[in-house]
């Protein structure tokens, strides 16, 4: 049997598994068959002699094409009637019809509210029992970043909305950060960094100047100290973060972590088709 053969046989042998996971993150039946498809493609031309776990190999595979799919879908934002209704699977169609009936119309219209990377992060944690640590490669966040994103999801498929208390006192974090960065004050910001804070960039905040990553509360705040004249806080995808704006644009987000009463990790992202799929909502000062 040639190699060709038998990767063809383990893949068919994963199809239905696939399809289910694209299914969850996608909920259209022609976007399925295209991811999939594609991770035919990608696990046809990839060398695969030293994968243990092919199931989790393409299971992962899979969900990096249906996020990308996702985050393209947002970002055109061309739904004049509305925004996207999962496609109901045609009942002829027996191994789609179970699917459909495994997860539900009105499950799949409530993943439909969900951001890209909180229904990746939920779709494999919840319903694949895929552990974060191989889920924060994917969607580019620390495990403990990936834990909320999932925490955050289930909250809004059990219909709950994050704490206004939470984002309340997170709010209070952020001004303070702000306040201090833009007065020079180190030890202001020191009080609100954890000691072992992680700040990650961006390869288009990289490109503007930013060290791809700073550990640790000194480092963290020396990079911050004098900083965010154009920072305002902001909303990104639900959660409290930092819009930088110049000349009246958006150029970079900061997505922010907390962790006891402090931030825990700050992601620069800059990358304008990232910023274009973020919901963004700049906050009053």
């Amino acid at each position: 049997m040639t190699d060709e053969n038998f990767l063809s046989q383990q893949f068919e042998a994963n199809r239905n598994h696939l399809r289910s996971v694209a299914y969850r993150m996608l909920g259209a039946r022609s976007e399925v068959d295209d991811a999939v498809q594609e991770a035919w493609l990608r696990l046809s031309r990839s060398d695969t002699s030293e994968v243990a776990n092919l199931r989790g190999w393409l299971t992962t595979v899979v969900a990096r094409i249906c996020l990308d799919m996702l985050r393209a879908r947002k970002s055109r934002k061309e739904d004049p009637m509305g925004p996207h209704v999962p496609e109901p699977v045609d009942e002829t169609r027996e191994r789609e019809a179970e699917m459909a009936d495994s997860v539900g119309a009105a499950l799949l219209v409530v993943l439909e509210t969900l951001q890209p990377a909180e229904r990746l992060t939920f779709v494999l944690h919840d319903m694949f029992a895929v552990p974060f640590e191989e889920i924060a490669p994917i969607v580019g966040r620390s495990v403990d970043a990936s834990r909320q994103l999932a925490s955050r999801a289930r909250r809004r498929v059990q219909g709950a909305p994050v704490p206004e208390a939470d984002l309340s006192r997170q709010r209070t974090i952020v001004d303070a950060f702000l306040r201090a960065s833009r007065e020079g004050n180190f030890e202001g910001l020191l009080a609100v960094l954890d000691p072992d804070v992680v700040f990650r960039a961006d390869q288009a905040a990289v490109r503007l100047g930013s060290l791809p990553e700073i550990r640790g509360a000194d480092a963290v705040a020396q990079t911050f100290k004098g900083r965010a004249q154009a920072a305002r806080p902001a909303l990104v995808d639900g959660e409290m973060g930092v819009a930088v704006i110049f000349g009246g644009r958006l150029r970079i987000a900061l997505r922010v972590t907390f962790d006891g009463g402090r931030i825990a990790e700050i992601e620069a992202v800059a990358d304008a088709e990232r910023i274009a799929a973020f919901d963004v909502e700049v906050l009053e000062r």
